[in-house]
């Protein structure tokens, strides 16, 4: 495991050494989020996931989010690590730590990086089913690739 708060990587992440980064005197309260590989996704059973990064710029999306959750809620800190390589049903795909001095704030800043990972960390999943394969392109789903990976390009 990585001691970084903002990690891709591609071992099986240890979700409490996850929580340990964030875990100090003045918090009240730690939220945990932790996303699994479900086996059923939109009526369609799925037998794996295989995730692909570009991992200096999704660590560079990871911190970017910790730094607008820090902007919105001081008190707080962040470390969040998400997986990639192939995937096994309930598998943990990733994890996020949110220490606050009250519970509300570390909910609401969990919920927060969930949302802001799928909107602009480049992260691609291909999904693999029954009767069939693609790669979706983005984390909202929203794109798709049936045609093979996307095309990497070149960091910022």
């Amino acid at each position: 495991m990585t001691s970084k708060r903002f990690a891709i990587m591609e071992q099986p992440i240890v979700i409490q050494q996850v929580i340990d980064q964030v875990v100090h005197p003045h918090a009240g309260a730690i939220n945990t989020f932790i996303g699994t590989v479900r086996e059923l996704t939109k009526g369609k059973r799925t037998l794996y996931l295989q995730y692909e990064a570009y991992p200096s710029m999704a660590e560079k999306k990871l911190a970017q989010i910790g730094q607008e959750i820090q902007e919105r809620w001081p008190e707080a800190r962040v470390a969040i690590t998400h997986r990639i390589g192939r995937l096994e049903i309930t598998d943990v795909a990733v994890v996020i730590a949110v220490s606050t001095p009250h519970r509300a704030d570390s909910y609401e800043a969990s919920r927060y990086a969930i949302e802001r990972i799928k909107e602009i960390v480049p992260i691609w999943k291909k999904e693999h089913w029954e009767d069939g394969e693609m790669w979706v392109g983005d984390q909202l789903e929203t794109t798709s690739y049936p045609e093979g990976a996307p095309k990497m390009e070149e960091e910022e």
